[in-house]
């Protein structure tokens, strides 16, 4: 098994061009849940090759831990014997003590390097090579891998392009954000995280791609088996796809960048709606059962207005919805919501959770769908419609989340109202391109 693991590291080594003395150096951006346990996988496959690869992640420095995580967080040590005997052995274990008790901060940087990621602190990872500072984290990085929201993915990689001026390669991206951010000038479009890289760095999209999958993140880390699917130029997708590859977490490669990557902006948008329902229906099966065939109609509808032909809504793009809208932390905020145990005032960034993307998401989507020079005659009732009166659960999610002036409830409204159209009618609408809107993402028609 660990010749097979070379062999990887060694082909990706001979594609991306390393010398036998310079280690393939690969950056984690981001700290988040899924973000650490990507770079945590890497770290346990590869990391005994220490004179072929380096395995680092930043994240900002200076983040406090308050004292009920770090009383929680000394529970967590204290009931697993193992981790207790690795922290011992790596003389860390005292000051989880001291923080417990009150005589000391811990900081988030500083529990990483132990490997608790402060979105997860249930499952620790392995002990990783943590930097704070920007600038020696990523100038001579080989593969970054970008696990920040895509809130905030324009203004660190713009800062990141300032290190990279005097570079004569470019690195390869992967980027694992889901989400998207919406412009209107000077015409209406979507902004995908991997355009926000382009953008800021004007590193070749060929070298930037997308990789998301029906993954929870803690469950992927224990090798529940899982897999994904990294979606971008055959020239890096393929070696990549081998490289990320390990005997529980499977990676396919696809050339449809665009469709996964809206679609891992759009399924938080309806986890949140999905969470809801959940909590409103005391988990009824066959509420839930509806909203999905509502909410997937509404995602097939709108991927069909950024591209013509777009990957079909099945296999793991499928499974992704599927998973997100079952146990995604989207899911979880809009159970919380709906239970009053969270409140819209205490923002989209949530302690123990991170950032709920989905909100975001909502706000992007419709403002952008709602846009009256995307209208076009309703192909049925022949009268002008914009695509987002066409997705009244998109709708009313936004009435909920964004404007707020209707309460949870409101999106069992949407799912009961009685002159809702069969979900069928708005597949066979997308399917008739009748709404296909090119412009939506920067292209030609």
């Amino acid at each position: 098994m660990e010749q097979l693991v070379e062999a990887r590291l060694d082909e990706i080594r001979r594609v991306i061009g390393k010398a036998d003395d310079d280690p393939l150096k690969i950056v984690g951006v981001g700290a988040g849940a899924w973000g650490s346990v990507f770079i945590a996988m890497l770290q346990e496959n590869y990391g005994t090759f220490r004179d072929k690869v380096s395995v680092r992640i930043w994240r900002r420095g200076g983040r406090a831990i308050d004292k009920a995580t770090a009383q929680h967080l000394f529970e967590v040590i204290n009931s697993r014997e193992e981790l207790l005997r690795r922290l011992i052995r790596r003389c860390a274990y005292l000051k989880y003590v001291e923080a417990r008790l009150g005589d000391r901060v811990l900081y988030a940087d500083e529990i990483l390097k132990d490997g608790f990621c402060l979105n997860m602190i249930e499952s620790p990872l392995c002990p990783l090579k943590v930097v704070t500072n920007l600038q020696e984290a990523v100038w001579d990085a080989d593969v970054v891998v970008n696990g920040l929201p895509s809130t905030e993915t324009f203004q660190v990689f713009s800062e990141i392009s300032k290190y990279w001026k005097e570079r004569v390669t470019a690195p390869v991206i992967i980027s694992l954000a889901k989400g998207v951010e919406a412009e209107f000038e000077p015409r209406p479009r979507i902004v995908t995280p991997t355009q926000m890289i382009y953008r800021a760095t004007g590193i070749p999209l060929e070298n930037i791609l997308y990789l998301g999958g029906p993954n929870i993140a803690s469950e992927v880390y224990n090798k529940e088996y899982a897999n994904a699917r990294i979606c971008g130029s055959e020239k890096w997708r393929k070696p990549l796809g081998k490289f990320l590859r390990q005997s529980h977490f499977i990676v396919w490669d696809n050339s449809d960048l665009v469709t996964h990557e809206v679609m891992g902006g759009l399924k938080n948008v309806y986890a949140i709606g999905a969470g809801m329902v959940d909590t409103l229906t005391k988990e009824s099966a066959t509420s839930k059962s509806v909203y999905f065939a509502h909410c997937t109609s509404e995602m097939i509808f709108i991927t069909h207005l950024l591209a013509k032909e777009p990957e079909k809504l099945a296999g793991p793009l499928l499974a992704d919805t599927y998973v997100t809208l079952l146990k995604g932390r989207n899911a979880w905020y809009g159970q919380k919501l709906a239970k009053g145990e969270l409140n819209l005032e205490m923002g989209d960034s949530i302690k123990g959770k991170g950032m709920i993307q989905g909100v975001s998401a909502v706000k992007a989507f419709f403002e952008l769908l709602n846009q009256s020079s995307l209208s076009l005659q309703h192909p049925e009732e022949g009268k002008p419609v914009t695509p987002a009166e066409l997705c009244p659960i998109l709708k009313m999610l936004y009435r909920i989340l964004i404007t707020r002036e209707v309460s949870c409830e409101a999106v069992l409204e949407a799912l009961r109202d009685e002159t809702m159209n069969d979900p069928r009618e708005l597949i066979e609408i997308a399917h008739s391109h009748l709404f296909f809107q090119p412009s939506l993402l920067g292209q030609t028609p």
